[in-house]
């Protein structure tokens, strides 16, 4: 399938691509393999929580060690040089993140909202089981929604006059395929809207629970109450400009037709394309943003990564008491624990 050149696009994904994903390849694989170490010994504790944070953190880590390629792909001006099973795979990754995330972050506020509103109730939906048979589920559906992706051609050739060479492109071409404009309203209301509304209702809910509690210092009130805003702040900022642009284009390249290359005569739809190009990269900080907010701002994360580290630098104590510790959770149990570990 050709393309229409975008004006400017390939200048843009040269200078703001690279330096976005570096950035993210460097900071979330690291943080994303202590995230995992941190939240399997959480899970070794029976916290069911843990389950969620290793499949989050796996999820980002998977996306992460993709960039490279999306690196050369836009340091060489959207230019793929690699096979198209590869283009296929890399954008399989890419929305399997997207969509698996805000799938576990939705798990994630769920279960601490059953944790400190209805602590004594519902404790089959709040085991390891149910937590391991639900993450199990996510993995496979989100793996079936998207497995459109394999099967369809994501590669096009692209010539443009201003650089008067070809490009080949992948995925993310002008217009928009049919297939691709449906999938994206869906992917926008199931993966988006659902659990950006039921993030906010649990959060909210805690944040209520937290503020009546009265046995709770208002230091560790105000400590809590800004890691929930920091989540849900997060979590908006990461997707909510992806998927409302993502929308925007859905709706405006429904009806056009390449043929009669509208699109280079159409200035406001050249800026939303270049606006949704930037979101893309805006939305990979969410490798990022998922460990430092789960799994080292709270006593317990940075209890067992000091512990995991210390293990790996030969530092660590080897005696049977100390061992133990590190496989187990602090036992400076506090509310903010609860909450969110």
């Amino acid at each position: 399938m050709n393309s229409t050149c975008i004006e400017e696009q390939h200048d843009l994904d040269h200078y703001l691509f690279p330096v976005v994903y570096i950035f993210v390849v460097i900071v979330s694989v690291p943080a994303n393999i202590g995230s995992l170490c941190v939240s399997f010994l959480q899970a070794k504790k029976e916290n069911e929580l843990g389950i969620y944070l290793f499949s989050l953190s796996l999820s980002d880590l998977l996306y992460a060690l993709t960039l490279p390629l999306w690196i050369d792909y836009t340091w060489n001006q959207d230019n793929w040089t690699f096979s198209p099973a590869l283009c296929k795979g890399s954008a399989f990754f890419m929305y399997m993140n997207f969509y698996s995330s805000t799938a576990f972050l939705t798990c994630i506020a769920i279960d601490r909202y059953l944790a400190v509103v209805y602590p004594l109730r519902f404790s089959f939906l709040r085991s390891r089981r149910f937590a391991f048979m639900v993450s199990l589920f996510i993995w496979v559906l989100e793996s079936f929604f998207n497995a459109i992706i394999l099967w369809e051609d994501e590669t096009a050739v692209e010539y443009c006059d201003t650089k008067k060479s070809n490009f080949t492109l992948c995925y993310d071409k002008y217009p928009l395929e049919k297939w691709q404009i449906k999938f994206n309203f869906f992917r926008t209301c199931v993966g988006y809207l659902i659990p950006l509304v039921v993030i906010m209702v649990c959060n909210r809910k805690v944040y209520q629970a937290v503020k009546q509690n009265q046995a709770t210092e208002n230091s560790e009130k105000k400590r809590i109450i800004k890691l929930l805003v920091s989540i849900t702040l997060t979590f908006i900022l990461c997707f909510t400009p992806f998927h409302v642009m993502l929308l925007i284009r859905s709706i405006l390249e429904r009806d056009v037709n390449l043929d009669e290359h509208i699109f280079d005569h159409n200035k406001s739809g050249k800026q939303t394309y270049k606006i949704y190009r930037i979101t893309v990269a805006l939305t990979s900080l969410n490798c990022v943003a998922d460990p430092m907010l789960y799994c080292f701002v709270t006593e317990t994360g940075r209890s067992d990564m000091w512990n995991i580290l210390n293990f790996f630098t030969g530092k660590f104590n080897k005696s049977e008491r100390q061992r133990k510790s590190m496989l187990s959770m602090s036992t400076r149990d506090t509310l903010e624990l609860d909450i969110l570990d």
